[in-house]
């Protein structure tokens, strides 16, 4: 079968040969791809070298395929690297003021309560964030969004960083500009990884990605309290991050290509116009998967801020107790429980977005459920250990530091698995959206009231006790036991999750079908 693109003439047109494979991640854009290929509808279009007939004698020549640009896959997977490096730093500087806690108390005189304000301050500002980043990341340059966030909240910290101890609301509205800053980034960077690779190679990728959240975390406890011990001030713990923010931003207005909105997924069609606002946000409520996914997604949110947040300074209580260590009355305060906290952190969180993902592709030869299952397997196990924290905590820090670890791993296997299922289940044109209506609810009803709350819980339980180390201790730790409990209807939500995934899905793909429209053709 002969076919002529709509306007065009055959004579002199190029010939073509090969096959377009769908999802393939070294294809060319599609301004670039050859006349060859299977449309959406699964028809072969091809195109002969010439109108005419070849003389007598002589075999029609076919020239060569046209090679594909061998730095195209090589540039991709860069531009990821620079995406991951920058999720890692937005997360370094969000916990390094959890690294540095207990000197903020001391410097600025407030107690628990006010310490997790300055979280939740920055978590709200965050998620209110979040959806105009996405309804901006679906319609606009989403690199050029992210790097000007990149830009506002390295110089916010920075600036954050003079603050003296008579101007704590400072520091906590500072903490707020920054949470605008970085939702830019939370909520475009995955779909542009998203619109870079398809299939097992975007597990992969955003399994690199979501990495950068445990390691970012990590790097936070010990860059805070190291570059506090060392400068003698904790201050310079703030002036670290903004610095390497510049420079990656810098680096994503170079490297980063502006990935056309569900290219990979294409198969060299072209998708129609975006549908209203109103529109995608109806239709994202009405997908169970996506409401399911979120709603775990804030509970694991709502574990690690308060874990995140709050578990150093507990350990550092129970230490007091079991007179291991003194109780601190001057600054710099003793770091050794956020290091050791930090780098737990960071192994637990490679090995866990490791393990999920290597589970998950397993499994996936099991069952086609297989990604809310074993995030939902990895939540209820979590919950186990995180009780055994408090438990062991009271008698034995190397023992609570086993539970922390495999605690952590568990609950960070799941991290990458649901951004995949939101590629899965909602078409490309709204995934910005989507991860921004996520990135809110997970905050709302996750982190940014958990270190607060955690905060409160223990104040109020400490007002009905005398002041001594030991409740100090147990106060903060009744508190925190509410962790394992959201942690266990987390994994409910994955379990229902699995429910509705496969049909949600199957939706999904019938929708980016429609909304494809096959390049103009004739037939002859």
């Amino acid at each position: 079968m002969m076919c002529l693109e709509s306007g065009g003439s055959a004579a002199g047109s190029p010939g073509c040969s090969g096959r377009l494979r769908a999802g393939d991640e070294e294809e060319e854009e599609e301004g670039e791809r050859g006349c060859c290929g299977r449309s959406a509808e699964g028809e072969v279009q091809t195109l002969s070298g010439s109108m005419n007939p070849p003389p007598a004698g002589k075999s029609p020549e076919r020239p060569a395929p046209r090679p594909k640009p061998p730095s195209l896959g090589r540039a991709r997977v860069a531009a990821a690297g620079i995406l991951s490096v920058g999720n890692v730093l937005n997360y370094l500087d969000r916990y390094t003021v959890a690294g540095v806690l207990l000197d903020i108390q001391q410097h600025f005189g407030v107690k628990d309560s006010g310490a997790g304000l300055l979280q939740t301050v920055f978590i709200c500002s965050f998620m209110v964030a979040a959806p105009i980043f996405g309804y901006l990341g679906d319609r606009f340059n989403r690199k050029i969004i992210l790097s000007c966030g990149i830009f506002f909240w390295s110089a916010i910290t920075f600036s954050s960083s003079f603050i003296t101890e008579q101007y704590f609301w400072l520091l906590v509205l500072s903490r707020g500009l920054v949470g605008i800053g970085e939702a830019s980034y939370s909520t475009i960077a995955p779909t542009i990884i998203g619109d870079l690779f398809t299939k097992n190679t975007r597990t992969l990728m955003l399994s690199v990605f979501y990495f950068a959240i445990p390691l970012g975390s990590g790097l936070g406890y010990i860059t805070g309290s190291s570059v506090k011990q060392v400068a003698g001030d904790w201050h310079w713990a703030l002036r670290v991050s903004p610095l390497l923010g510049m420079i990656t931003g810098t680096l994503i207005l170079i490297f980063v290509p502006v990935a056309k909105r569900g290219n990979v997924e294409q198969l060299g069609g072209q998708l129609k116009a975006r549908t209203s606002w109103l529109r995608d946000m109806k239709a994202l409520l009405r997908n169970r998967s996506y409401v399911f996914s979120s709603l775990a997604t804030s509970a694991v949110s709502f574990a690690t801020g308060a874990l995140g947040m709050w578990i150093p300074l507990y350990l550092h209580r129970a230490q007091v107790v079991q007179k291991t260590v003194e109780t601190c009355s001057s600054e710099p305060c003793g770091t050794k429980d956020s290091l050791i906290f930090g780098a737990i952190t960071c192994f637990t969180g490679f090995l866990g977005v490791i393990t999920g993902a290597g589970a998950t592709k397993w499994c996936r030869l099991k069952t086609q459920r297989a990604d809310p299952l074993v995030c939902a397997v990895g939540m209820l196990g979590s919950a186990i250990f995180i009780c055994l924290i408090f438990v062991a905590a009271k008698s034995s820090i190397v023992g609570a530091y086993i539970c922390i670890f495999i605690g952590e791993t568990l609950l960070f296997s799941n991290w990458a698995i649901t951004a995949d299922i939101l590629m899965y289940v909602v078409i490309p044109t709204r995934r910005a959206t989507a991860v921004a209506l996520q990135s809110f609810t997970s905050h709302l009803l996750g982190d940014a009231g958990s270190p607060y709350l955690i905060g409160f819980i223990s104040d109020l339980i400490q007002q009905s006790t005398k002041e001594s180390p030991l409740w100090e201790f147990l106060s903060l730790g009744y508190a925190l036991m509410l962790c394992p409990f959201v942690v266990v209807l987390g994994g409910m939500f994955f379990l229902a999750t699995a429910l509705f995934f496969l049909n949600d899905r199957t939706k999904a793909e019938q929708q980016v079908n429609q909304l494809m429209m096959p390049p103009a053709s004739v037939k002859v």
